[in-house]
């Protein structure tokens, strides 16, 4: 693939070349950042509040609800990330959450022994559901928590309204949808987490004095942020190792710290979500073409992370290829965001991406035996990875 006039790696290309501006305005006035350095400031400073990401429909919820963590901001957001960091720091990650990463892939690798033939988003699904589920603490589902969360999460969103037929299926739906995983997934987790207590994130949220309602829509947001995203990713990166042979040798001769390298340049590359929006709570000034410009307060600032991360002022040269050598650097650049909102499961997303592909890769004769097709979520410019087929020697008539 070409882009800009350059070779490009890219599998899940977004269209577009990248502006020579470090900011712009699109045409419904929301001012456009293109510039790593300038993103960077901006996802970092002051003067900004959390927008995007279903935030109008939270903004709808009664005063006395407290939001989930995604959708605040200031003292009360920096608090909660304060007393919550200690569930994903490296060293938690290594000594909690390892054993079960490796138990839940060998048991999805087993499915794939055994059946010779998988989709990869359906193990890479039921990885980051089982992931999520010991940081989170949602370990008392009913049996059916993949399909309940497929239908939360479809490819294609329909906007809920009740001055249409259309709306109100879709208002009707989502409802519905929120009402299955309280009754099947969230209540007998906080059921059993009252009746005791665990080292997890529902228990914290127990002892804050939330509400079930307030605890569900944590653990939603969680599974978001935390199970969708890093399906789709898992199979990005597993689509570039079958299609890049010298790539995925790299990958298999490296130890752990090598194949984390790779795959943060792979992140680095193509960013999951490839827009972060912000609203402005005060004057904000940003670069322009012909000098500063002021954002004023109550304007849309979004940043293109995927322009962002393939800044060559950062990146260094060849930005649109997969260079493992400049993680060490940049590592995955924006892709987790920075700044107050930064992904805290930075490191457990990596990592158990890495425990599933590494012991993936490691089955004698596997192999891609069909190519995934790719779509997009505008709102967020976030790609889905759908149809990618593995296959062990002997399945599919071979």
């Amino acid at each position: 693939m070409v882009q800009d006039g350059q070779v490009s790696a890219r599998k899940a290309d977004r269209g577009g070349s990248r502006p020579g501006c470090p900011v712009d305005r699109a045409a419904d006035g929301t001012w456009q950042v293109h510039d790593f350095a300038v993103a960077r400031a901006l996802l970092r400073g002051p003067g900004t509040v959390q927008a995007g990401l279903g935030i109008e429909t939270v903004e709808k919820l009664p005063q006395r609800v407290r939001r989930p963590v995604l959708y605040r901001d200031g003292p009360e957001h920096r608090e909660h990330r304060r007393q919550t960091a200690r569930f994903f720091t490296p060293r938690r990650v290594d000594e909690h959450y390892r054993e079960p990463m490796v138990r839940i892939a060998e048991e999805q690798l087993a499915a794939l022994r055994s059946a010779g033939e998988a989709q990869l988003s359906d193990l890479a699904f039921s990885l980051a559901i089982g992931v999520v589920g010991e940081v989170v603490g949602l370990r008392y589902s009913r049996p059916g928590i993949r399909r309940r969360l497929e239908r939360f999460f479809p490819e294609e969103f329909g906007e809920p309204g009740l001055t249409s037929v259309r709306g109100l299926y879709w208002f009707v739906r989502q409802n519905t949808n929120w009402l299955r995983i309280h009754l099947a997934d969230v209540r007998p987790a906080i059921r059993a987490h009252r009746r005791r207590g665990h080292d997890d994130l529902i228990s914290h949220l127990i002892a804050e004095g939330c509400s079930d309602a307030e605890i569900l829509g944590e653990c939603l947001t969680f599974a978001a942020a935390g199970m969708v995203t890093t399906r789709e990713f898992i199979g990005l990166a597993a689509w570039h190792l079958f299609s890049d042979a010298e790539l995925l040798g790299r990958y298999r001769s490296a130890d752990e710290t090598g194949r984390l390298a790779v795959l943060q340049e792979l992140l680095r590359l193509e960013p999951v979500i490839g827009r972060l929006r912000r609203r402005t709570t005060e004057s904000v000034e940003l670069p322009g073409p012909e000098g500063p410009v002021t954002v004023c307060p109550g304007e849309y600032v979004e940043v293109h992370l995927d322009d962002a991360n393939t800044d060559p002022k950062a990146v260094g040269d060849d930005p649109l290829l997969v260079r493992p050598d400049r993680a060490g650097e940049i590592g995955a650049g924006l892709s987790f965001g920075d700044g107050p909102h930064r992904c805290p499961g930075a490191h457990i997303a990596l990592l158990e991406t890495d425990v599933f592909l590494s012991r993936l890769f490691a089955l004698d004769g596997v192999r891609m035996s069909r190519r995934p097709r790719v779509a997009f979520q505008e709102a967020i410019g976030g790609y889905e990875i759908r149809g990618l087929t593995v296959a062990l020697p002997g399945a599919g008539g071979r």
